[in-house]
């Protein structure tokens, strides 16, 4: 989880691949109508989330009744938006990428991505980070990829349950 340019899509792509899990991109879950109004510079409003938000959470759901594990690539950045994405599987573990406002910018600057660089104030306005009573942790973006991906590995792997078709280490 974490605002566009943090990451998301890349560090889900290599949990992906080093850890055996099922990936989703949030982003193909989006209606046309979200990514024109995104594209346009227009911030999505909470209805514009709630259906995109309960299709995710569908995908999740279904892949849990298959006993697959999987990575989700998805901004999350409101508590219940998160928790319309637990609901279906409650052990949902968040790995909240955390980055400046600075190295995000420079991130969607030279990216070519439907969000445009401008919506990157909304998005921290919106963000509301993990509570404590939330499963999940903190990375800084700051690092190599090499080293998140390293981090985020020794997060999950203790939570992929056997038999899931995952990698355990």
């Amino acid at each position: 989880m974490g605002v566009a340019g943090c990451g998301k899509s890349t560090i889900a792509r290599r949990l992906r691949d080093e850890a055996g899990l099922r990936m989703a991109e949030a982003d193909d879950f989006h209606p046309r109508a979200n990514i024109a109004k995104m594209s346009g510079g227009e911030p999505l409003t909470d209805d514009d989330r709630w259906p995109w938000l309960e299709a995710l959470a569908r995908w999740t759901a279904d892949q849990r009744a298959t006993g697959t594990s999987t990575v989700l690539a998805c901004s999350a950045l409101k508590r219940s938006y998160r928790d319309v994405l637990r609901r279906p599987v409650p052990d949902t573990y968040f790995l909240h990428l955390h980055g400046t406002e600075a190295l995000l910018r420079q991130r969607m600057q030279d990216r070519t991505h439907f969000m445009p660089p401008a919506l990157l104030l909304s998005q921290l306005g919106t963000l509301e980070p993990l509570q404590p009573d939330e499963h999940g942790a903190v990375l800084d973006v700051a690092p190599a990829v090499d080293e998140l991906v390293r981090q985020a590995v020794q997060l999950i792997h203790p939570l992929i349950p056997e038999g899931s078709g995952a990698t355990r280490a």
